[in-house]
């Protein structure tokens, strides 16, 4: 089958009109909760109250939980094996058969290792590739979960040829396609409650579909990447537009997440577009390719739409 890859609390005052328009965006920013804050956003203390009430609505309209459209359990289905299914035939996915023809689809750039960081890590994962939009999710969840958790998001598995599966997988498992994984089931509840709620959430927005497994436990994960890549621009994009909506000047919220004695040390969050490369992105924040590297455990100078970086945050 032929690959087709996609390169792709404060509440609110309402002594100022400006706030309350922007407070008013919460309803049209829904689809992206639970996708967390982004950091640039979130840093620092408010120094003004003007920057204060517009940090307190970005963050209700970036942090908020909503319930999904139809997720309301991870019990699994055969309605959504089918979804699985689907999203792989509609993405012209091939089924890997042997660890030879996946090592290929690796030299081909369809499927990428996936490094861990210090947000995430591999447990007795024995093929620790995947699609890149998987690379992507893992960076940004992983983020996510150890923010919320204070412990390291474990990933058990990845693409698995359909020679290698386990006795116990499914004929119609999508682990060989490369657009799956699998979670570690946290022994702290608390952990084990914000991950299913953000899953659930995602899988109500239509990105992936999300499942508990019993035998043994852990979270089977399939990531739809079309979806999951359109759902990450328009998280990039919303903060942007509502700020412009609600008639305010960028530099205004600026001073909400930003301390200037702590920019020097920080990094932000940056997701690759197409026609990026390294050198225009080192080059737009003021830094060396050889550092952007360095700072994202990079092998090399090839990087692919929807990855998500960390660069210097200048304040």
């Amino acid at each position: 089958m032929a690959e087709s890859v996609e390169k792709r609390q404060l509440t609110a005052a309402d002594t100022d009109p400006r706030v309350t328009s922007l407070c008013s965006l919460r309803s049209r920013a829904e689809h992206v909760q639970l996708a967390g804050i982004e950091r640039q956003i979130t840093r620092g203390h408010p120094r003004t109250d003007l920057a204060l009430y517009v940090f307190a609505c970005l963050s209700l309209m970036f942090g908020a939980t909503t319930s999904p459209a139809y997720a309301d359990s991870l019990g699994g289905s055969r309605a959504s094996l089918d979804r699985q299914n689907r999203v792989a035939q509609q993405h012209d996915f091939t089924y890997i058969q042997t660890p030879r023809q996946l090592k290929r689809f690796v030299s081909k750039g369809w499927l990428v290792r996936i490094r861990p960081n210090r947000s995430f890590r591999l447990n007795g994962v024995s093929f620790p590739y995947a699609r890149p939009e998987v690379a992507t999710f893992l960076q940004r969840l992983g983020a996510q979960y150890r923010s919320a958790c204070g412990e390291k998001l474990v990933v058990t598995s990845l693409t698995r040829p359909s020679t290698r599966q386990p006795r116990n997988a499914s004929d119609r498992s999508v682990h060989p396609t490369g657009m799956a994984m699998d979670l570690r089931y946290s022994r702290k509840r608390s952990c084990r409650r914000w991950l299913e709620r953000v899953l659930l959430s995602l899988e109500g927005s239509g990105v992936l579909e999300a499942t508990r497994e019993r035998r043994p436990v852990h979270y089977h994960v399939a990531l739809f990447p079309r979806q999951y890549t359109a759902y990450v621009s328009g998280i990039e994009d919303a903060p942007r537009r509502a700020i412009a909506a609600a008639g305010l000047d960028e530099s205004e919220v600026a001073d909400a997440g930003t301390d200037a004695s702590e920019s020097r040390d920080r990094s932000a969050a940056y997701t690759v577009k197409r026609g990026d490369s390294l050198w225009t992105i080192a080059r737009r924040h003021s830094t060396t390719v050889r550092n952007l590297r360095k700072m994202n455990d990079l092998r090399s100078s090839r990087i692919f739409p929807g990855q998500a970086l960390e660069v210097p945050d200048g304040g």
